[in-house]
């Protein structure tokens, strides 16, 4: 029982807890309530109001832009006004030109009528003058007129004769002194050395007392020496010395190695001889070799054959007139690259040219050919280029020139050879060439003094101004040119210069 009523307490309490949670929830919720509203009023003015805002800011915006608009509108309206007042104004000016140009074209017309009718009568007084004329002159106007044309053509010839005249002359002036000028640049840059070869070579020895062991018995050992090396062993009373003959320098050059060893080594017999001939030979051809090497690495020429290559070493042992050919040869080259360069052509090429000029002169073959077509054959043989082999074969006029390197290589060839010194010429004989010279121009009257400068290339001749006057002195010019060139020999040219002075001598005491 107590716990039936325990249960109904409770169970009254719980409803009684459970009414008044509800009433204080329900007071709660009417002030959340009541909150809610307050708040959702605020919230609705501010809304409110910042749509009042922005839509006074649009307004604004708004008008702005129509403010703008506008003002374009009557920017646009005013240019338009200003088009229409110019384009106005110039189709004003249009109609009057349309109008000037209406009464410029009925006034050509009528001009054009004016000079029709003119037309007419000038060519019918033409006609009437042209008719007099064949009347008078009896010709007709065709025949006329191919007289003038043939008058005309033989004037014209005249003057184009005498046009073109004038500038060959001035042509050749140019030529003349354009020429010299690059033949003197060239000779002036490149260095010459004199070198004069002979037939013999002689051997010095330290005593006499040699000689008999390089005689031999019965003479045995120098002719062994001389059948080994092909030269001739002149062995007299000059002390200390042995005389080695022979044309061919490289002949020359073994026997004189050969004597050099064969002394120095004290063993001479034939035997001995020929051994250390055999060496030297070997030994000689080397050297050829290595000379032509060293030649065209100097001069800066490569792919040159081989046998070419031996052939520019061999030249050191030959001569032309004195003049050593390999010498002769390398200055030829220079010149040649000096002239080319200032002519505007390839210098390597007239330098390899100016080289090769004289291979011809060494082989001892084809002896009958001269060497300027032997040394183009060389040259073809070995592959040189057509230009090259042309120049080689050109440069004494044996073949025709058909490239601009081959003059070149002919006025370098005498240049190198023409020179003072290059070929033989003993100095005797050219002193008293100087001296010729000088004393051939003293034997003229109104002569003073004679002096021959560049080597006897001028001969400068001083006359007295009271004993000739101008126009002899060019007289005298003339005549002592002349006379050189029929009583002299002498290399390339001489000029005369004939200077008078006038002398003004006057003391102060």
């Amino acid at each position: 029982m107590n716990i039936v009523i325990g249960i109904i307490g409770l169970i009254i309490g719980a409803f009684v807890s459970w009414y008044m949670t509800g009433k204080a929830a329900n007071s709660r919720a009417q002030k959340i309530m009541s909150d809610a509203d307050k708040d959702a009023e605020v919230i609705k003015k501010k809304i409110i109001l910042e749509a009042k805002e922005e839509t006074l800011e649009l307004k604004n915006e708004a008008e702005k832009q129509i403010n703008s608009r506008t003002a374009k509108i009557q920017s646009n309206e005013n240019r338009l006004k200003q088009r229409e007042v110019s384009l106005n104004q110039k189709q004003e000016e249009l109609n009057k030109k349309s109008t000037e140009v209406e009464e410029v074209k009925s006034n050509l017309a009528n001009q054009q009528e004016f000079l029709d009718k003119k037309a007419t009568e000038l060519e019918r007084l033409h006609k009437q003058s042209v008719e007099k004329l064949e009347t008078i002159s009896g010709l007709s106007a065709d025949e006329a007129r191919e007289r003038l044309v043939d008058s005309l053509k033989d004037e014209a010839k005249s003057d184009a004769q005498s046009f073109i005249n004038e500038i060959m002359d001035e042509a050749k002036m140019t030529a003349n002194k354009e020429a010299k000028r690059i033949v003197i640049q060239s000779i002036q840059r490149v260095a010459t050395e004199t070198s004069i070869e002979n037939a013999i070579t002689v051997f010095h020895i330290e005593s006499d007392e040699i000689k008999g062991r390089i005689i031999g018995r019965e003479g045995r050992n120098i002719r062994a020496l001389e059948a080994a090396t092909g030269v001739e062993i002149v062995v007299d009373d000059t002390p200390e010395a042995i005389v080695i003959s022979g044309f061919d320098p490289v002949r020359r050059e073994i026997a004189r190695l050969s004597l050099h060893q064969l002394v120095a080594d004290g063993r001479i017999h034939p035997a001995r001889i020929e051994e250390v001939v055999s060496k030297v030979k070997k030994q000689i051809e080397d050297e050829i070799v290595e000379t032509g090497k060293r030649t065209v690495i100097d001069l800066g020429i490569h792919g040159l054959h081989p046998e070419l290559v031996r052939i520019v070493g061999k030249m050191k042992y030959r001569s032309s007139y004195g003049q050593n050919l390999l010498q002769h040869s390398r200055e030829t080259a220079n010149l040649c690259a000096v002239m080319a360069s200032e002519l505007g052509l390839n210098p390597k090429k007239a330098k390899r040219a100016g080289l090769l000029h004289d291979i011809g002169k060494v082989p001892d073959d084809e002896p009958e050919l001269p060497h300027a077509i032997l040394g183009m054959k060389l040259a073809e043989k070995y592959k040189e280029k057509p230009d090259i082999c042309n120049a080689i074969g050109a440069h004494h006029d044996e073949v025709e020139m058909t490239t601009l390197l081959a003059p070149i290589i002919q006025v370098c060839d005498a240049i190198s050879g023409a020179r003072p010194g290059a070929r033989r010429e003993i100095v005797e004989a050219y002193i008293k060439r100087l001296n010729d010279l000088e004393n051939l121009a003293l034997s003229y009257p109104g002569v003073v003094k004679t002096y021959a400068i560049q080597a006897g290339r001028e001969l400068r001749v001083i006359v007295g101004a009271d004993k000739i006057d101008d126009q002899d002195t060019e007289k005298l010019s003339d005549e002592i040119a002349r006379k050189i060139q029929t009583e002299m020999t002498y290399p390339g040219q001489v000029k005369i210069t004939v200077i008078r002075e006038t002398r003004a001598v006057s003391y102060a005491k």
